[in-house]
C-alpha cells in the first residue's frame, strides 16, 4: 500500500479500528460469562490481546492522519484521545472506570477522525 493511499485512508482506518474495539469490548464480557468458548486460558489470552492490536491500528491511523495538512486542534485531539484510549485499555483490569474511559476515548477518536475527514473535504472543495 502506497503511503499516499494510507495518508488518505488513515481516518477511515482509525474509525474502523475504534468501532471494532468498542464492539470487541462490549461482547467480551458476554462471551466470558455465557460461553465455554473462552474457558481455555490460551484462547482467552489470544482473544483479549486484540486490545493491543486495536491500540496499534489506532497509532498507525492517527500518525498518518496527522502527518500532513490538518488543523492543530484536530491533531491535538487525535493524539489526546489516542493517549487516553491506550492508557485506558492497558489499565482496564485495574478499575471499571478505565473500561468506560476507553469507550469514551474510542468515541472521541471516531468523532475527531470524522471531523478530520470533513476538514479535508472542505479544504479540497475550494
Amino acid at each position: 500500500m502506497k503511503l499516499e493511499v494510507l495518508n488518505r485512508k488513515a481516518d477511515y482506518i482509525g474509525i474502523s479500528g475504534s468501532v471494532l474495539c468498542i464492539i470487541h469490548c462490549m461482547i467480551t464480557p458476554i462471551l466470558l460469562v455465557s460461553s465455554s468458548f473462552l474457558t481455555n486460558d490460551t484462547v482467552r489470552f489470544g482473544y483479549l490481546s486484540l486490545d493491543y492490536v486495536f491500540i496499534g491500528v489506532n497509532i498507525v491511523a492517527v500518525y498518518f492522519a496527522t502527518r500532513h495538512f490538518t488543523t492543530p486542534a484536530i491533531k491535538a485531539g487525535l493524539w489526546f484521545f489516542l493517549s487516553v484510549f491506550a492508557v485506558a485499555i492497558l489499565l482496564e483490569e485495574v478499575s471499571e472506570t478505565f473500561e468506560y474511559l476507553g469507550y469514551a476515548a474510542s468515541l472521541g477518536l471516531v468523532l475527531t477522525h470524522l471531523i478530520n475527514i470533513r476538514f479535508h473535504r472542505l479544504r479540497h472543495s475550494h
